[in-house]
């Protein structure tokens, strides 16, 4: 988190990814100022121009020279959008970070007032927004990902792929983002025990640019989200799985040489395939189980190199002060 900018209790902060979105990035960037009048509120715009090759550096640019408080950050190749948040994420200095796409499909006028006000009436951590009379050709997708964020995530949204307002605690409390995480905070906000809602928003067709995102995405997202899922289940404790594969391995091979071994003795049969099998997965087991040992000394070496560099910080901090 920025510490060269205090914005004050109640404050807000609008993060925007941009990618070649010349024709409404200006809108949205003015348009959240907007909301923060509106609203009675200080706040700030955060912008990450992915590595455009339209006109949106000179939009934004232009913006800047009368908006103090917008502030963007330039890539000279497209880095993908959980980059960007993370940048944004780093430097976001309000109270409650909202997160805006840049094609005006969601209008901050309306939006950014419409999450803070049932924030603040909930009480709720995250709020995310419900777009209502989507038409777009990625309904089909964004209904396989909700469903999967329901079921394998836990999370109690309907949409939760768009707009979401964040508390800075949340912010604060999130892993580094990898790959394409960005689609999963609210599930990651579920599992460290953040409560999270929704508000209705409405939706507006995109009228200029195009969409990044589609079908294609799915398998990659599915795969994210098996991977995020066991990390945020078994990171502190590997052992769980990888000795409960062990165990359940060496179970069945131990139960199948039982079995093998009253058949060759009551009926003087043998069954080598089934045998060497048996072998085979307990052979598996042990290996999981080791593995399961090595990942429990990892895990540790690792607390111990963090709990080491935070003492460095602070040790830091104390001699500069």
């Amino acid at each position: 988190m920025s510490e060269s900018r205090e914005l004050g209790p109640g404050s807000i902060t609008v993060v925007v990814p941009a990618r070649n979105e010349e024709a409404t990035v200006g809108q949205v960037v003015e348009r959240s100022f907007s909301a923060f009048d509106a609203m009675g509120r200080v706040g700030e715009v955060l912008v990450v121009n992915d590595g455009s090759t339209d006109g949106t550096a000179t939009v934004l640019a232009h913006l800047q020279t009368r908006l103090p408080t917008l502030h963007v950050f330039t890539r000279r190749r497209s880095r993908g959008m959980t980059d960007a948040l993370r940048t944004m994420f780093d430097a976001a200095a309000g109270d409650i970070v909202i997160l805006i796409p840049a094609d005006m499909e969601s209008d901050p006028l309306e939006d950014v007032p419409a999450l803070v006000e049932h924030m603040d009436a909930t009480g709720l951590d995250v709020v995310a927004g419900w777009r209502q009379g989507r038409k777009d050709g990625k309904v089909f997708a964004s209904g396989i990902y909700n469903y999967v964020m329901r079921t394998i995530g836990g999370v109690p949204v309907h949409d939760g792929n768009w707009i979401k307002a964040m508390r800075r605690d949340v912010i604060e409390a999130l892993p580094p983002l990898r790959s394409d995480w960005h689609r999963f905070l609210l599930m990651i906000a579920a599992h460290q025990g953040f409560t999270i809602g929704e508000v209705r928003t409405s939706y507006q067709a995109r009228t200029a640019g195009s969409s990044k995102f589609g079908i294609g995405r799915i398998p990659v997202s599915l795969l994210d989200v098996l991977v995020l899922k066991f990390l945020l289940t078994f990171s502190q404790a590997p052992m769980r799985f990888f000795g409960g594969l062990g165990l359940a391995c060496l179970g069945i091979s131990a139960a199948v040489l039982l079995f093998l071994t009253g058949l060759y003795i009551f009926t003087d049969t043998q069954k080598r395939p089934v045998f060497f099998a048996a072998g085979i997965l307990a052979v598996i087991g042990v290996l999981l189980l080791l593995v399961g040992f090595l990942a429990e000394l990892i895990v540790t070496q690792g607390e111990r190199i963090v709990a080491l560099e935070q003492r460095i910080a602070a040790e830091r901090d104390e001699w500069n002060n």
